[in-house]
Formats: C-alpha cells, sequence, structure tokens
C-alpha cells in the first residue's frame, strides 16, 4: 500500500526536515533529477555560489475533463495550494543574499482535500460538480496521473518559510486567490 492508504485518518503536517518516501515512479524520478541538477550546480563559479532552487511541481487537478469523477469525501486526500504571486515573492526572497540557506514548503495556508478545491473552482466557473466515486472504483475512471497524485497526497507545514524567509502571503489561501480574480480562472 501507499503512505496515504497506510495513514489514511493520521495525516500529519510534512514540515521541511521530513524523509522524503515516495511510492511513485513519477516521484522517485523527480528525486533522481533533484540530485542530479544539485550536484551540477553546487559548484561555484567565477567565485559566486550558485543558487540553487529546487521546485517540486504541485499538481493541479482540473474540472476541465467533464463528467471525470472524483474520491468521495471517505477518501479524498488534501491538497497544497500556492498563488503564482505569492510563489514569485518567496523565489525573490529566495533569492537574496540574507536569506537563510534550506527547504521551504512553497504552500498558501489553505488545509482544503481535492473535492473542496475541486467545488470551489466549478462553481466559480458555473460547471456542475464531479460526481464522487469510492478509490476502488477509480482505476479506469480517472486518469492515471491523477490517481498517482492523489496516492502521494500530504499537508504541508509552511511555517518555516513564513518564520526564517519572513514571507507574508498576499492571497493565504485559496479563497482571497479566487476573490482576487476578475475573470473565473
Amino acid at each position: 500500500g501507499s503512505f496515504f492508504d497506510d495513514h489514511l485518518h493520521d495525516i500529519a503536517l510534512v514540515r521541511y526536515l521530513h524523509a522524503l518516501l515516495p511510492d511513485q515512479e513519477r516521484c522517485n524520478l523527480g528525486l533522481r533529477l533533484e540530485a542530479l541538477v544539485a550536484a551540477e550546480v553546487g559548484a561555484d563559479v567565477g567565485g559566486d555560489a550558485l543558487v540553487h532552487l529546487t521546485y517540486r511541481r504541485i499538481a493541479a487537478a482540473s474540472p476541465s475533463r467533464a463528467g471525470t469523477p472524483a474520491l468521495r469525501d471517505a477518501d479524498d486526500v488534501y491538497t497544497n495550494h500556492i498563488h503564482a504571486d505569492d510563489l514569485a515573492a518567496i523565489t525573490l526572497r529566495a533569492l537574496r543574499r540574507d536569506a537563510p540557506e534550506g527547504i521551504y514548503n512553497a504552500s498558501d495556508d489553505s488545509r482544503l482535500k481535492m473535492n473542496q478545491w475541486l467545488d470551489l473552482v466549478a462553481d466559480r466557473h458555473g460547471l456542475p460538480r464531479a460526481p464522487r466515486i469510492a478509490r476502488s472504483d477509480a482505476e479506469g475512471r480517472i486518469p492515471a496521473a491523477q490517481l498517482s497524485f492523489m496516492s502521494e497526497s500530504r499537508r504541508l507545514d509552511n511555517r518555516k518559510m513564513k518564520e526564517l524567509l519572513g514571507v507574508r502571503l498576499r492571497y493565504p489561501t485559496v479563497y482571497e486567490g479566487l476573490r482576487a480574480a476578475k475573470e473565473p480562472v
């Protein structure tokens, strides 16, 4: 079983110091690529150390596939979000010379499960909400990449980013980001 299956009712916040324990091949590939890039840019160039920033892509589930079901509430997973403007601000802060080195979870303060997010986006666009199904019925009905993401779900703790980098999120949750959008996203 996956981490999620083993901890379905005991999802803790993932802090920057947690060991990475992916059980999906796409995640293992991403970690191997991060290690290669880190090794490549770790050397000094012309007396200045290169800055190495790694972004782990946050998968996005989209209601654009009309009729694609989502997991029922009992099987639903947590998602993490960050507004593009906040991600840019975090990046600029992390690139400053006085920024403390380290690994930071670039995530907002939202504590949403995927269905809550999908429902918010569907409602914003005037689309029907996705039908719900059990995890055991999901194979073949939910795209494999999306289902794989659902097996790697984590709740991220962003306190280190805010406390050590001094980041103040302009859009602390998805609600502020959606309210600020002039047109449906």
